[in-house]
């Protein structure tokens, strides 16, 4: 390459290396004196660079060549971070600044010529990625504006759910789920600080309104139990009372009073409710069956009693399965004012019976619950607050949507098409559920 070739080189590219800058023996660069002083060639002259006593003169040479090429690495490694776009412009320039001072300065053996003009073509290099660095930056910028985009849409989604669950009456399945949520919020991507924390200030909101509302309703039930509990207790007492009495007709009266009591108490917790049930039980069989051995000589008349027994358990099963509600309980209470009127049978076969009859009253019992339940105009009302609700939304975030798309904001419309898509999904939900308090 000749010089004019090779200048034109430099000028459009600098490449310039620690190896290309030292051709040969060093020496054609410096020389050490007879006094060990150390000397660089330059095109005005020599110059003095210092000395390195005790050494020999080609390992004092080494030294300040040494010196040379890592300054001459600093330019090259400049040089290469510039063409990868790796450096901001204004700090190339201010290390640019930083390598002519170094240069200028620089006690070292090398071509200082050569390093010198290559500082200098710095510059020109700077400009000739610019536009490069400029266009990567718009381009990272459009990936991250992308990135929080899709990050805002993950987290409003999540957002949007816990909001539409604060007010859930399924204690654990909605817990559950909040719990889901919380764990997609903590893998999903970061926004910036400012709309993280409002979007969680929402988030945990939804959260905390879920919480208290479930630890009242648990706390109400807590009392409710309670209350149940302290009425049951009264009546095993008085139950242990009477277990003993010898006045087989009033206490046995007694007894079906304390047993309209109990399921008049209402259900507390099933644990206790089966303690307390046992104790009862047992006080009641142990009158009975004192009252049954009292009279054993009148096993005729239990005989007659237990074909009764039989020809009405087979009326009161006929009750099941149950069409009209109403008329069941009646003709139930009727045949169980019957069924109590009944003389003593032999206890042996009378549970047996006992099992067949709580079985129809349970399964009566059952569907009046689930019948005041699905009448109970509080539910009905929180039900059709919960479905209004999500119309309301859905109509807000479709209007939302209409708007970014006229004003061409896809990315905002996009967000508020997903919202009130996950919207319907929900309020299919809240409406299968309100439909089944009409069934």
């Amino acid at each position: 390459m000749s010089n004019a070739q090779q200048k034109e080189h430099i000028m459009s590219e600098p490449t310039f290396s620690p190896a290309s800058a030292l051709v040969g023996d060093p020496s054609q660069f410096g020389r050490v004196a007879e006094d060990g002083v150390v000397y660089v060639r330059l095109p005005e002259g020599e110059r003095a660079v210092g000395s390195y006593p005790g050494k020999t003169p080609e390992e004092a040479l080494a030294y300040f060549v040494r010196k040379f090429e890592a300054v001459a690495s600093e330019v090259a490694l400049l040089a290469a971070r510039i063409k990868s776009g790796a450096l901001v412009p204004s700090d190339a320039l201010e290390a640019v600044t930083k390598l002519r001072h170094q240069v200028a300065s620089l006690n070292g053996v090398g071509d200082l010529a050569t390093l010198a003009a290559s500082v200098e073509q710095i510059p020109d290099l700077i400009e000739g990625h610019r536009a490069a660095y400029e266009a990567r930056k718009e381009a990272e910028k459009v990936v991250k504006d992308a990135k929080r985009a899709e990050a805002l849409i993950i987290k409003e989604k999540i957002v949007s759910e816990a909001e539409s669950l604060a007010l859930s009456e399924s204690w654990k399945t909605t817990g559950e789920r909040l719990k889901v949520l919380l764990e997609e919020w903590k893998a999903a991507p970061r926004l910036d600080k400012a709309a993280d924390a409002t979007l969680w200030k929402r988030f945990s909101a939804s959260r905390n309104k879920f919480d208290k509302r479930r630890r009242t309703h648990f706390s109400q039930l807590e009392a409710a139990s309670s209350a149940v509990a302290s009425k049951k207790e009264e009546i095993v007492a008085e139950a242990k009372k009477l277990a003993t009495s010898k006045e087989w007709l009033p206490t046995a009266k007694r007894f079906k009073e304390l047993m309209d009591a109990w399921k008049a108490s209402g259900r507390g917790k099933q644990s206790v409710d089966a303690k307390l049930w046992e104790q009862f039980k047992a006080a009641q069989d142990q009158f009975f069956a004192a009252k049954n051995i009292d009279l054993e000589k009148r096993q005729g008349t239990m005989a007659e009693n237990l074909k009764k027994r039989e020809e009405l358990i087979v009326e009161i099963e006929a009750l099941l399965p149950v069409t009209d509600l109403n008329s069941a309980r009646k003709k139930f209470h009727d045949l169980s004012e019957k069924w109590f009127k009944i003389g003593m049978t032999e206890r042996s076969k009378r549970a047996a019976f006992d099992a067949r009859f709580l079985k129809v009253e349970n399964e009566i019992e059952s569907i009046q619950e689930e019948q005041s339940r699905r009448t109970d105009p509080t539910a009905i009302a929180r039900a059709n607050n919960v479905v209004q609700g999500l119309l309301d939304a859905i109509e807000e975030y479709e209007e939302k949507a209409a708007k970014a798309e006229a004003a061409g904001n896809s990315a905002k419309a996009l967000v508020a098409r997903e919202a009130a898509e996950a919207r319907k999904i929900w309020l299919a939900e809240a409406q299968k559920g309100l439909a089944d308090f009409n069934k």
